[in-house]
Protein backbone atom coordinates (compact mmCIF):
# COMPACT_ATOMS: atom_id res chain seq x y z
CA UNK A 1 0.00 0.00 0.00
CA UNK A 2 1.02 3.58 -0.62
CA UNK A 3 1.36 4.84 2.95
CA UNK A 4 2.30 8.30 1.75
CA UNK A 5 -1.06 8.62 -0.01
CA UNK A 6 -2.81 7.25 3.09
CA UNK A 7 -1.13 9.82 5.33
CA UNK A 8 -2.01 12.65 2.93
CA UNK A 9 -5.63 11.46 2.89
CA UNK A 10 -5.87 11.19 6.68
CA UNK A 11 -4.29 14.63 7.08
CA UNK A 12 -6.69 16.11 4.54
CA UNK A 13 -9.75 14.48 6.11
CA UNK A 14 -8.78 15.52 9.64
CA UNK A 15 -8.11 19.15 8.75
CA UNK A 16 -11.28 19.31 6.67
CA UNK A 17 -13.38 18.02 9.57
CA UNK A 18 -11.77 20.47 12.02
CA UNK A 19 -12.29 23.46 9.72
CA UNK A 20 -15.88 22.46 9.06
CA UNK A 21 -16.57 22.32 12.78
CA UNK A 22 -15.20 25.85 13.17
CA UNK A 23 -17.09 27.39 10.27
CA UNK A 24 -20.04 25.00 10.20
CA UNK A 25 -21.26 25.57 13.77
CA UNK A 26 -21.98 29.32 13.40
CA UNK A 27 -23.43 28.77 9.92
CA UNK A 28 -25.68 25.96 11.15
CA UNK A 29 -26.73 28.07 14.14
CA UNK A 30 -27.81 30.85 11.81
CA UNK A 31 -29.67 28.43 9.54
CA UNK A 32 -31.44 26.84 12.48
CA UNK A 33 -32.54 30.01 14.28
CA UNK A 34 -32.66 32.75 11.64
CA UNK A 35 -36.11 33.98 10.61
CA UNK A 36 -34.90 35.66 7.43
CA UNK A 37 -37.47 34.86 4.75
CA UNK A 38 -34.82 34.27 2.07
CA UNK A 39 -32.85 31.84 4.21
CA UNK A 40 -33.61 29.04 1.76
CA UNK A 41 -31.23 30.66 -0.73
CA UNK A 42 -28.31 30.08 1.63
CA UNK A 43 -29.55 26.59 2.45
CA UNK A 44 -29.62 25.68 -1.24
CA UNK A 45 -26.07 26.95 -1.75
CA UNK A 46 -24.82 24.94 1.23
CA UNK A 47 -26.55 21.80 -0.11
CA UNK A 48 -25.36 22.31 -3.71
CA UNK A 49 -22.34 19.95 -3.44
CA UNK A 50 -24.78 17.11 -2.69
CA UNK A 51 -26.20 17.23 -6.22
CA UNK A 52 -23.44 18.89 -8.25
CA UNK A 53 -21.07 16.46 -10.03
CA UNK A 54 -17.66 16.53 -8.32
CA UNK A 55 -15.85 17.31 -11.56
CA UNK A 56 -18.12 20.30 -12.18
CA UNK A 57 -17.59 21.58 -8.64
CA UNK A 58 -13.87 20.96 -8.97
CA UNK A 59 -13.75 22.89 -12.25
CA UNK A 60 -15.45 25.95 -10.77
CA UNK A 61 -13.20 25.85 -7.71
CA UNK A 62 -10.17 25.56 -9.97
CA UNK A 63 -11.29 28.61 -11.94
CA UNK A 64 -12.09 30.54 -8.74
CA UNK A 65 -8.65 29.96 -7.22
CA UNK A 66 -6.66 30.12 -10.47
CA UNK A 67 -3.91 32.70 -11.00
CA UNK A 68 -6.18 34.89 -13.13
CA UNK A 69 -8.89 35.19 -10.46
CA UNK A 70 -8.84 37.83 -7.69
CA UNK A 71 -8.55 35.14 -5.00
CA UNK A 72 -5.81 33.32 -6.86
CA UNK A 73 -3.85 36.51 -7.51
CA UNK A 74 -4.19 37.52 -3.86
CA UNK A 75 -2.82 34.15 -2.76
CA UNK A 76 0.13 34.45 -5.16
CA UNK A 77 0.93 37.91 -3.82
CA UNK A 78 0.66 36.56 -0.26
CA UNK A 79 2.72 33.36 -0.44
CA UNK A 80 4.46 33.55 -3.80
CA UNK A 81 2.95 30.54 -5.60
CA UNK A 82 -0.43 29.60 -7.11
CA UNK A 83 -3.10 27.85 -5.04
CA UNK A 84 -4.18 25.11 -7.51
CA UNK A 85 -2.36 21.75 -7.31
CA UNK A 86 -1.21 22.39 -3.75
CA UNK A 87 -2.34 20.80 -0.50
CA UNK A 88 -3.81 24.13 0.61
CA UNK A 89 -5.90 24.36 -2.55
CA UNK A 90 -7.01 20.77 -2.11
CA UNK A 91 -7.99 21.53 1.49
CA UNK A 92 -10.10 24.49 0.40
CA UNK A 93 -11.86 22.36 -2.21
CA UNK A 94 -12.47 19.58 0.32
CA UNK A 95 -14.03 22.00 2.79
CA UNK A 96 -16.43 23.29 0.14
CA UNK A 97 -17.20 19.77 -1.12
CA UNK A 98 -17.96 18.37 2.35
CA UNK A 99 -19.72 21.47 3.70
CA UNK A 100 -23.29 20.05 3.62
CA UNK A 101 -22.20 16.85 5.34
CA UNK A 102 -21.27 18.92 8.38
CA UNK A 103 -23.71 21.82 8.33
CA UNK A 104 -26.91 19.85 7.80
CA UNK A 105 -26.40 17.49 10.81
CA UNK A 106 -25.36 20.49 12.92
CA UNK A 107 -28.47 22.48 11.97
CA UNK A 108 -30.77 19.49 12.45
CA UNK A 109 -29.37 18.94 15.94
CA UNK A 110 -29.77 22.62 16.85
CA UNK A 111 -33.39 22.57 15.70
CA UNK A 112 -34.13 19.70 18.09
CA UNK A 113 -33.12 21.72 21.16
CA UNK A 114 -36.16 22.87 23.13
CA UNK A 115 -36.68 26.56 22.35
CA UNK A 116 -38.17 27.08 25.81
CA UNK A 117 -34.85 26.17 27.40
CA UNK A 118 -33.02 28.62 25.15
CA UNK A 119 -35.48 31.41 25.88
CA UNK A 120 -35.29 30.66 29.61
CA UNK A 121 -31.52 31.00 29.43
CA UNK A 122 -31.85 34.39 27.74
CA UNK A 123 -34.44 35.48 30.30
CA UNK A 124 -32.01 34.68 33.10
CA UNK A 125 -29.52 37.06 31.54
CA UNK A 126 -27.21 34.51 29.91
CA UNK A 127 -25.71 35.92 26.72
CA UNK A 128 -26.36 34.28 23.38
CA UNK A 129 -22.75 33.01 22.98
CA UNK A 130 -22.79 31.51 26.48
CA UNK A 131 -26.20 29.97 25.84
CA UNK A 132 -24.83 28.46 22.66
CA UNK A 133 -21.78 26.89 24.29
CA UNK A 134 -23.35 25.89 27.62
CA UNK A 135 -26.81 24.81 26.47
CA UNK A 136 -27.18 24.30 22.73
CA UNK A 137 -23.85 22.56 22.09
CA UNK A 138 -24.21 19.99 24.92
CA UNK A 139 -27.75 19.11 23.81
CA UNK A 140 -26.55 18.85 20.20
CA UNK A 141 -23.39 16.86 20.87
CA UNK A 142 -24.51 13.78 18.95
CA UNK A 143 -25.38 15.83 15.86
CA UNK A 144 -22.11 17.76 16.03
CA UNK A 145 -20.08 14.56 16.28
CA UNK A 146 -22.09 13.04 13.45
CA UNK A 147 -21.42 16.03 11.18
CA UNK A 148 -17.71 16.02 11.95
CA UNK A 149 -17.39 12.27 11.40
CA UNK A 150 -19.41 12.32 8.17
CA UNK A 151 -17.31 15.15 6.75
CA UNK A 152 -14.17 13.19 7.68
CA UNK A 153 -15.48 10.02 6.01
CA UNK A 154 -16.70 11.91 2.95
CA UNK A 155 -13.27 13.46 2.44
CA UNK A 156 -11.61 10.03 2.56
CA UNK A 157 -13.29 8.97 -0.66
CA UNK A 158 -12.99 12.16 -2.70
CA UNK A 159 -11.92 11.63 -6.29
CA UNK A 160 -13.32 14.09 -8.84
CA UNK A 161 -12.67 17.24 -6.82
CA UNK A 162 -9.24 15.97 -5.76
CA UNK A 163 -8.20 15.22 -9.33
CA UNK A 164 -9.47 18.55 -10.68
CA UNK A 165 -8.03 20.82 -7.99
CA UNK A 166 -5.11 18.87 -6.54
CA UNK A 167 -3.93 16.75 -9.42
CA UNK A 168 -1.76 13.74 -8.64
CA UNK A 169 1.40 14.94 -6.92
CA UNK A 170 3.05 12.27 -4.79
CA UNK A 171 3.32 13.28 -1.14
CA UNK A 172 1.33 16.49 -1.70
CA UNK A 173 -2.06 15.91 -3.32
CA UNK A 174 -2.07 12.22 -4.18
CA UNK A 175 -4.80 10.69 -2.03
CA UNK A 176 -5.93 7.10 -1.54
CA UNK A 177 -8.69 7.32 -4.15
CA UNK A 178 -6.23 8.62 -6.76
CA UNK A 179 -3.74 5.91 -5.82
CA UNK A 180 -6.36 3.18 -6.29
CA UNK A 181 -7.25 4.60 -9.70
CA UNK A 182 -3.58 4.64 -10.74
CA UNK A 183 -3.09 1.04 -9.59
CA UNK A 184 -6.07 -0.10 -11.63
CA UNK A 185 -4.79 1.81 -14.67
CA UNK A 186 -1.48 0.01 -14.23
CA UNK A 187 -3.35 -3.34 -13.98
CA UNK A 188 -2.01 -3.81 -10.46
CA UNK A 189 -5.27 -5.17 -9.10
CA UNK A 190 -3.63 -6.75 -6.05
CA UNK A 191 -2.24 -3.40 -4.89
CA UNK A 192 -5.52 -1.65 -5.62
CA UNK A 193 -7.42 -4.32 -3.68
CA UNK A 194 -5.25 -3.87 -0.59
CA UNK A 195 -5.67 -0.09 -0.55
CA UNK A 196 -9.38 -0.35 -1.30
CA UNK A 197 -9.83 -2.82 1.56
CA UNK A 198 -8.03 -0.45 3.93
CA UNK A 199 -10.29 2.42 2.85
CA UNK A 200 -13.36 0.20 3.22
CA UNK A 201 -12.42 -0.79 6.76
CA UNK A 202 -11.74 2.81 7.82
CA UNK A 203 -14.96 4.10 6.24
CA UNK A 204 -17.04 1.33 7.78
CA UNK A 205 -15.53 1.96 11.19
CA UNK A 206 -16.38 5.64 10.90
CA UNK A 207 -19.97 4.84 9.96
CA UNK A 208 -20.25 2.40 12.86
CA UNK A 209 -19.21 5.21 15.18
CA UNK A 210 -21.89 7.50 13.73
CA UNK A 211 -24.66 4.95 14.12
CA UNK A 212 -23.46 4.06 17.60
CA UNK A 213 -23.65 7.70 18.65
CA UNK A 214 -27.08 8.24 17.11
CA UNK A 215 -28.53 5.07 18.62
CA UNK A 216 -26.85 5.81 21.96
CA UNK A 217 -25.64 2.24 22.32
CA UNK A 218 -23.01 3.39 24.75
CA UNK A 219 -25.77 4.18 27.23
CA UNK A 220 -25.57 0.54 28.40
CA UNK A 221 -22.24 1.33 30.03
CA UNK A 222 -22.43 2.73 33.57
CA UNK A 223 -21.61 6.39 34.05
CA UNK A 224 -18.81 7.21 36.45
Amino acid sequence: MNWTAILVTLKLATLTALILVLIGLPLAYWLAFSRWRWKFLVESVVALPLVLPPTVLGFYILVAIGPHSPLGQFYIDLVGHPLPFTFEGLLLASVLYSLPFAVQPFAAAFEQVDRRLIEASWTLGVSRPMTFFKLIVPFSAAGIITGAVLSFAHTLGEFGVVLMVGGNIEGVTRTVSIDIYDEVQALNYAGAAKTALFLLIVSYTVLLAVYAINRKVWAIWPQK
